[in-house]
């Protein structure tokens, strides 16, 4: 609540603070010069450029809503500067500097003729002009070139990494009010008014959570004893305080969450460390960008080295159980098959450092057992940093590789009444079965907002990007998944290396053909791919050859680094596998009860123990493993 000349002004938003609008920032720690923000700005504008009315030539009369999102353009303040806001804080280190780089070679007139040729040539003095005055046209077609690029692959990433952001950004920030200008006009709307009749419902961990965020050094102390630990100074350095307990349980996911229930229902002493914050239901907002900035790991914006996959991993209490669609599906029985034929330092705790600056002091928190369940991308990294030295830790990262199809279907000759945004996340998923009866691929159909949606799908021009994001809200995607054979590496944080296999990407195919043809079934006008050129065909009157001529050129091009004429970017909200099980330490990272094979008393219960992607949502399979090691667990430590 806050108050304005005297009289308090009620928000109408029940949610977190921090899942809800905001005030704009006024300063920005990206860095970046005048000179880059001004070539940043320019590309912003090529990417979104303002449109002028005349040159729509719509026969409707248009709604005020239509005139601000034509006329809107990706150079207003603030958003260059949350983009390289962004880019700065979110992108690989080597990505970030080769956007400054590019950026500031733009702001030169020599530079920008060594990056655009001749687009930036002119007859008039001086002949050559930088990329920020050359005209909006031009500097469309200058990124056109750059999205073709096959020499001078960096070009390419910057268009990539830029595009990304700022279509991320334009769609998805809000005002404090939770509103953003464009939504209107894309038939987007989230419900931010309070439902009066919600009663306030208790938050069920409120009594166990300690918010090191909110605590200083002295009052940690105090809310740590009032949990009943027993806390003490570390006689030889000042700097640490040790916290006795059982086990600690580092990560609150699908198989944290369930190794805590399990542990501490047993007797034991459970701490359970989180990077991320605690949200409930009545906290959830919908809305898009401060929900991915609050509960993904790296807001949402994490990709592979290569830019080849975009990952979505959750980061905050309960993990991926808390943003995951509640897909809950059983193991498939051929995987649990498969795995049937796969199946000493002592560890004493784990040293914490909190993220708040108010306290200074590290935890060393000593237990009898540490659990690592920081989830397939993390849990790596955490071992490696603590010097275990197996060779399978940080490998056999399994990812579940995603390809989009989109088809559009216009309210007025359509069956299917509402938005793709209303309704249930996932009610249906369909196998891909080859002639032997083994599933190629499964076809879901994904929650995707406006900004995820805008961030990734083909940009072919400034007018035909607005004209899509028009359709938005009638336009459903059905995507493939397989079971990936290909895999990849995951030795430091954020540093994650993944091939596809040739079999893989021939799923992969089948798989998205299907979903074509079944988009094409349900009545689509038109249906299309995320392949950079914006692959896609009409389908009103179609005849069958040509759509299926259609259906042959669609494949599973490689991702924006690969030299093809096309790319794509792949998606992924699985990850598996990198820390797998084993029935010796030359096959797995850690024995068949979870142990380590190298430190005694440290166990890691998540889905990279799992020993192969399995080709399904994998919560359960996560859970059920967690719920077995941590049963074994408890046992051990009643002896």
């Amino acid at each position: 609540m806050e108050e304005k000349n005297g009289h308090v002004n009620h928000h109408h938003h029940h949610y977190h603070p921090l899942l809800g609008g905001e005030r704009r920032k006024t300063s920005y720690s990206h860095g970046l010069s005048s000179a880059q923000i001004e070539s940043l700005s320019a590309i912003c504008e090529a990417f979104i450029p303002p449109i002028s009315m005349e040159t729509l030539n719509k026969e409707n009369p248009f709604q005020k809503s239509h005139l601000y999102y034509y006329q809107a353009s990706g150079a207003q303040y603030p958003i260059p500067d949350e983009v390289g806001q962004l880019a700065v804080t979110k992108a690989l280190p080597q990505a970030v500097s080769l956007v400054r780089t590019i950026l500031k070679i733009l702001s030169f007139r020599l530079g920008s003729l060594l990056l655009c040729g001749k687009l930036c040539l002119d007859w008039k003095w001086p002949f050559i002009h930088k990329f920020c005055e050359i005209s909006v046209g031009k500097r469309e077609q200058i990124l056109k070139n750059w999205s073709k690029e096959k020499t001078l692959i960096p070009l390419r990433l910057v268009f990539v990494l830029i595009k990304l952001f700022c279509f991320y950004t334009f769609f998805s920030r809000v005002d404090e009010n939770s509103q953003n200008p464009t939504w209107e006009a894309i038939g987007y709307h989230i419900d931010t008014k309070k439902n009066v009749t919600k009663t306030h419902k208790e938050r069920p961990l409120e009594n166990g959570v300690i918010e090191t965020m909110l605590e200083t050094d002295s009052s940690l102390i105090q809310s740590l004893k009032q949990k009943g630990l027993e806390v003490t100074e570390d006689p030889n350095d000042n700097s640490v305080y040790k916290i006795k307990c059982d086990v600690v349980v580092i990560g609150s996911g699908s198989g944290g969450g369930v190794a805590a229930a399990v542990l501490a229902k047993s007797g034991q002493k459970v701490i359970v460390l989180e990077k991320g914050n605690y949200f409930v239901s009545q906290d959830y907002s919908s809305l898009e960008g401060p929900s991915m900035r609050e509960m993904y790991e790296s807001s949402g914006i994490l990709s592979t080295k290569d830019g080849k996959v975009m990952i979505l991993s959750g980061s905050t209490v309960g993990g991926g159980s808390a943003i995951n669609w509640s897909a809950s599906i059983r193991t498939p029985s051929n995987v649990l098959h498969e795995w049937s034929g796969i199946t000493r330092k002592k560890c004493v705790g784990v040293i914490a450092n909190c993220l708040n600056n108010k306290i200074t002091r590290k935890l060393q928190i000593e237990s009898k057992v540490t659990v690592s369940a920081c989830g397939a991308l993390s849990t790596p990294p955490l071992l490696i940093n603590s010097g275990l030295k197996n060779q399978n830790i940080g490998r056999n990262l399994h990812l579940h590789p995603v390809l989009f199809t989109w088809g559009y279907f216009p309210e007025e000759n359509s069956e299917f009444k509402g938005k793709i945004n209303e309704g249930g996340i996932i009610t249906s998923l369909h196998r891909v079965v080859s002639g032997k009866n083994k599933t190629r691929a499964i076809i879901e159909t994904p929650a995707i907002g406006p900004a995820s949606f805008a961030a990734l799908f083909p940009w072919i021009s400034g007018a035909d990007m607005k004209d899509k994001m028009l359709r938005y809200s009638r336009t459903a995607h059905l995507f493939s998944l397989v079971k990936d054979e290909g895999s990849g590496t995951v030795k430091e944080e954020g540093m994650i290396d993944y091939r596809l296999s040739k079999v893989d990407k021939d799923n992969l195919q089948s798989g998205l053909r299907q979903a074509l043809r079944i988009l094409v079934s349900a009545g689509a006008v038109e249906v299309g791919t995320y392949r950079s050129d914006g692959q896609k065909i009409k389908c009103k009157g179609i005849k069958d050859k040509e759509f299926e001529e259609f259906l042959d050129s669609v494949t599973a091009v490689g991702g924006p680094s690969s030299r093809g004429d096309y790319w794509t970017i792949y998606c992924s909200a699985h990850q598996m596998g990198s820390c797998r099980m084993g029935s010796n330490e030359e096959v797995g990272a850690i024995d068949e009860n979870g142990e380590s094979w190298e430190a005694e008393g440290l166990f890691v219960c998540d889905g990279s123990v799992l020993p192969t992607a399995i080709g399904v949502n994998p919560m359960i399979t996560i859970e059920s493993t967690a719920y077995c090691i941590s049963k074994k667990i408890a046992e051990s430590l009643k002896k």
